[in-house]
């Protein structure tokens, strides 16, 4: 006897075959639908997978326990990236198994004769990607005859990616008769505009899973020094030691960068970005999934709507550039009643943002500092005391072997090998600097400023002993320290404290940098002496000489500014006063010989040998 009534008796016994014990509030929503059109506005991880596939279900069956032979489709499922179709050809297909449907997918990136052969094998629905999708159905490999429904998955995103023209085609392919589907996590105008020409008497849905899965992920706002970054990353993740984390980066480089950096430092990664071919990215999700890896790093259009069933953790390694951006990172975990940590990673010139950000999405941080390595190493010790190794009665095969152990080293070196080779397993900790705590605006007493705010590198008469260096970048590159700073912090491993006096040159910058850290940050930058965008780098003896280094002193003989004296502060100051106006035979003749240079009035044109020449003026209509 099911547990779920109003549900086709066949998926309800997949749910109870998956462990589902009750249903979310879209998939509850949908089930009143009957046959009607619907536009369901629903976040990522509310379930509206499995809501879709259970809307359209009677539709699809029309009353029959299972489906006859598959021929031409009866639905077509869109969505905007290949690992969201692949994800939801997954979840169709469970759900789907005990009424014999045949799923098939077409996405962009797969071979699109595999494709060809499986819709010619016969599919009872379809899931696809709108370009690959429109490619089909152009070729004829695809029949979009025998359809009855239609589910456009995420239709916000695939607008925004620019899917308009291609959902239209498909839409308008489709016979007329069938039900549309749409989900999506926002309604803009573009959206309502596509539901009202596509659609007809829709249902409009909106869902509010969305707060109640936030409420089970615990957000943190880390503060770190700019140099610090990628550091804090390392310790969070050994901190927590999750069966899945995700980290997110902004582009492609700096998941390329990070997926290196923690390759070396013997964490188990995988990458995710838009480079990658659908191949690759595939087996990165199935060793997340599977357990061979357990950190993936990702931009956000790459990881868009996937689904990894053990993730407990997401570091945003670049903050969000909007608020739904990070709700739709953060919605990755916590999902199904699970719990997990979104954590922030926030450099001090980034904390007004990220608190505007919080506040703009409705969600609530700890502020906090990140683990030190101090904290990582207690965590550790905690996790050896609760293994439950310890827990596990002594074998008999393996007693003669401990006590040979114990005779001839003891239990004192016995205990501490175990602890050595417990830790040698992990990647080590890494030392932060301090950084002063954060309050947020909310926590703070009225009037009072910031905590702290960065120090601002600059001249400093008592920044101590120093060594200089030379960059190959100056003024006429359009060299700035605002850009320059960050970049020294980011690729030397310093923070703004170790950076001294800037002298920008027209084709060099030399930048003090202290004596303690010159040497850390050479080894930092590599033994190529490079920086970002092949800007040069060179340690200086001494103090830089300014009259060698491109830098040009004034001329006497350049002529000052706009025709102006030179400023002289010995000069008596002048006295100005009023003149009388001039007599009539004091002043010149003409205008233009007194003064050539005047404004000119009109369309008046000066000539050398003589007065303006005006044009006659046009006669007014009478």
């Amino acid at each position: 006897m099911s547990n779920f009534e109003g549900i086709v008796p066949a998926l309800a016994q997949a749910l109870e075959k998956r462990g589902y014990s009750d249903l979310t509030p879209v998939q509850k929503a949908v089930l009143e639908l009957g046959s009607a059109d619907a536009l369901v506005s629903a976040q990522t991880g509310s379930g509206k997978t499995v809501a879709f596939g259970l809307a359209m279900a009677p539709t699809l069956l029309d009353g029959a326990e299972r489906f006859g032979a598959a021929t031409a489709p009866l639905a077509l499922a869109v969505a905007p990236t290949r690992e969201l179709a692949l994800q939801v050809t997954r979840e169709l297909e469970w759900l789907y198994e005990p009424t014999g449907a045949t799923v098939a997918s077409c996405v962009g990136g797969m071979d699109m004769r595999t494709e060809r052969r499986a819709l010619e094998r016969g599919a009872h629905i379809v899931v696809g990607t709108p370009g690959r999708l429109r490619d089909h159905i152009t070729r004829q490999s695809l029949d979009m005859s025998a359809l009855k429904a239609v589910v456009l998955d995420e239709a916000d995103e695939m607008l925004d990616l620019g899917f308009r023209e291609d959902l239209e085609f498909i839409l308008d392919a489709a016979p007329a008769e069938r039900r549309t589907l749409m989900f999506s996590a926002t309604v803009p105008r573009s959206i309502a505009t596509l539901a009202q020409g596509y659609q007809r008497d829709a249902v409009r849905i909106s869902a509010a899973g969305e707060e109640k899965q936030h409420l089970d992920i615990e957000y943190r706002a880390l503060n770190v020094a700019q140099a610090d970054r990628e550091n804090a990353i390392i310790n969070v993740l050994r901190f927590y030691e999750a069966k899945n984390a995700l980290v997110f980066c902004n582009t492609r480089a700096a998941v390329n960068h990070l997926t290196a950096r923690f390759n070396n430092r013997n964490f188990s990664v995988v990458a995710l970005s838009g480079e990658l071919s659908q191949n690759e990215r595939s087996h990165a999700l199935q060793a997340m999934r599977d357990g061979r890896a357990k950190v993936c790093i990702a931009t956000d259009v790459a990881a868009r709507g996937i689904d990894l069933p053990n993730l407990e953790l997401v570091i945003h390694a670049d903050l969000p550039t909007n608020p739904e951006t990070l709700l739709h990172r953060s919605g990755r975990t916590g999902r199904a009643g699970r719990k997990g940590v979104s954590a922030l990673i926030v450099p001090g010139s980034a904390r007004r943002r990220t608190e505007r950000l919080l506040q703009n999405a409705g969600l609530k941080a700890t502020w906090a500092s990140p683990p030190s390595a101090d904290d990582v190493i207690r965590r550790d010790d905690e996790r050896i005391l609760a293994d439950p190794a310890f827990d596990e009665p002594v074998k008999d095969d393996e007693r003669a072997f401990i006590d040979a152990l114990l005779a001839k080293h003891g239990a004192e070196q016995v205990a501490a090998a175990f602890v050595r080779q417990c830790r040698a397993s992990r990647s080590a900790p890494e030392d932060l600097m301090d950084v002063a705590p954060f309050t947020p605006s909310r926590e703070r007493p009225a009037g009072e400023k910031f905590a702290q705010r960065d120090e601002a590198p600059g001249r400093r008469d008592d920044f101590g002993a120093s060594v200089w260096f030379s960059l190959s970048v100056g003024r006429r590159q359009n060299a700035e320290p605002r850009w320059l700073i960050p970049m020294l912090c980011r690729t030397g491993g310093i923070s703004k404290r170790e950076i001294g006096a800037i002298k920008m040159q027209p084709e060099e910058t030399f930048v003090q940098i202290a004596a303690d850290w010159a040497d850390r940050f050479l080894a930092a930058i590599g033994p190529d002496r490079k920086l970002q965008g092949n800007i040069g780098v060179k340690r200086l003896d001494g103090t830089p000489d300014l009259s060698r280094a491109g830098y040009q002193p004034p001329s006497p003989d350049k002529k000052p500014h706009r025709g102006k004296a030179p400023f002289d502060p010995n000069a008596p100051k002048r006295k100005f006063e009023k003149r009388a106006p001039a007599s009539a035979d004091q002043r010149p003749a003409a205008a233009h010989e007194a003064k050539p240079w005047a404004k000119k009035s009109g369309k008046a044109k000066f000539d050398n040998a003589g007065p303006p020449k005006h044009k006659k003026p046009k006669k007014r209509p009478s």
